[in-house]
């Protein structure tokens, strides 16, 4: 059976495997090979912490895993389906939600209305999401006639985890979730990843401002120039968190 298929038949959740599962990929951009070789599973209900300098491939990474990167070599699983050449629509049907560092929201519609349009994606219904987005944010609610593109940066962000309630996903993937915002306003917001991951959701978070990161997470790699350098618990790679962002900077 296709993941296509299954995205119509069953829950990705129903197969006994990672959720995601990279294996020996390789992947970059015409001829630049940015991921070189990576292997790595995100077992479902839990937070795995994609850490590492800008430039170590974690973006790149995580635009594989949803479909909008192919790997050159190596396989992609999700819910234990082969998906190297399925698109991130399909992905998408098929449970996988990603939350980009662009924020993703549409800036001249109103919090509400870009609500109403993550909402079409999912099967919830626009009260279900919205009473959600503003039970997790009161801050949105506050500002729900206002154009997403007056909203600061951490409101935008805010905005753009929404459709984690909209789409009612198996599987987060987000990016950046700190980039450009006060250190408040992170904590926050991984406040919400927390909660999210403590009602079953499986998330994949990349992330440059490790310390909040690790606090929610399970599990975490550290990525260094397209290789991941560590992997294991929160507590496991913080000798070789340090060393990445030093060789970086050297």
């Amino acid at each position: 059976m296709s993941l296509a298929e299954a995205a119509s038949d069953a829950d990705l959740l129903d197969e006994p495997a990672p959720a995601i599962e990279l294996i020996d990929v390789r992947a970059g951009y015409g001829r630049v090979e940015v991921l070189h070789g990576i292997s790595l599973a995100v077992e479902r209900g839990t937070v795995f912490a994609l850490l590492g300098p800008n430039g170590a491939g974690k973006t790149t990474l995580l635009n594989t895993a949803c479909g909008f990167v192919r790997p050159t070599t190596g396989c992609v699983h999700v819910g234990g389906f082969h998906v190297n050449d399925v698109a991130p629509e399909v992905l998408a049907k098929a449970g996988v939600a990603s939350i980009t560092e662009g924020r993703g929201v549409f800036p001249n519609l109103t919090v509400s209305d870009n609500l109403r349009v993550f909402t079409h994606a999912g099967n919830e219904s626009y009260a279900g999401v919205q009473e959600r987005a503003f039970d997790r944010f009161p801050r949105l609610g506050e500002r729900r006639n206002q154009l997403a593109g007056t909203l600061s940066g951490g409101e935008r962000q805010m905005l753009a985890m929404c459709r984690a309630f909209a789409t009612e996903p198996a599987v987060l993937l987000i990016d950046e979730i700190s980039m450009g915002l006060a250190p408040m306003i992170v904590h926050g917001l991984y406040e919400v990843v927390g909660q999210l991951a403590a009602e079953g959701l499986t998330i994949l978070v990349v992330e440059q401002f490790a310390p909040v990161a690790l606090s929610v997470a399970d599990k975490a790699a550290v990525m260094r120039l397209g290789n991941i350098v560590a992997m294991g618990k929160p507590d496991d790679v913080a000798d070789s968190l340090s060393e990445a962002y030093l060789g970086a900077a050297s």
